[in-house]
């Protein structure tokens, strides 16, 4: 799948080499796509899933129709998302993959009170359109996102930092060989 990706995006990107660099370019395609596909399972889940504007759940309260099929797109584009970021977008990462995903977990969960956050701001205080707010407020977590997918979620440590995290790691294995001891 990883090879698929990678094919179609590289086959794509010389015609917009001249607008953003790689990287940019592989995470725009990889979360356009899971975009998309997280619409297109809402929608299909609104309209030929969940039929009925209560939707029980196993623990035994019911759901609103819309907040059902936003755990079903969530749950499908949510990991998906984190792997193509993982291995497409930012593949060089250094951080061990649990907390990779603990931060794009963290992350994914700031972008939506952003989200949230904006729309408000823009249609309530500014007296924006709702369609213009939503776009506007796009940009801005779209933006936010990457930079902090890029510098804090799969960042890549520097050849100093990895030596000192050697370095650190080298030092705990020996006091706890020496507490064992």
């Amino acid at each position: 799948m990883k090879n698929l990706i990678n094919a179609v995006i590289n086959f794509f990107y010389p015609f917009f080499r001249r607008l953003m660099p790689l990287q940019t370019f592989r995470y725009a395609a990889c979360g356009g796509g899971n975009t998309l596909l997280d619409i297109t399972i809402f929608y299909i889940s609104i309209h030929y899933l969940f039929k009925t504007p209560l939707v029980p759940t196993p623990l035994g309260f019911p759901i609103k129709q819309h907040v059902a099929a936003f755990l079903v797109s969530f749950s499908i584009t949510f990991p998906l998302g984190f792997y193509m970021s993982r291995t497409i977008v930012f593949p060089g990462s250094t951080i061990r993959g649990r907390i990779q995903l603990f931060r794009y977990f963290v992350l994914v969960m700031i972008c939506l009170c952003l989200n949230y956050l904006f729309i408000r701001l823009f249609v309530e205080q500014c007296h924006l359109y709702p369609t213009v707010s939503k776009i506007l407020t796009t940009f801005i977590v779209v933006g936010f996102s990457f930079l902090t997918q890029k510098h804090f979620t799969f960042k890549e440590e520097t050849p100093e930092e990895e030596a000192f995290l050697e370095a650190e790691a080298v030092m705990e294995a020996e006091a706890l060989d020496e507490k064992q001891n």
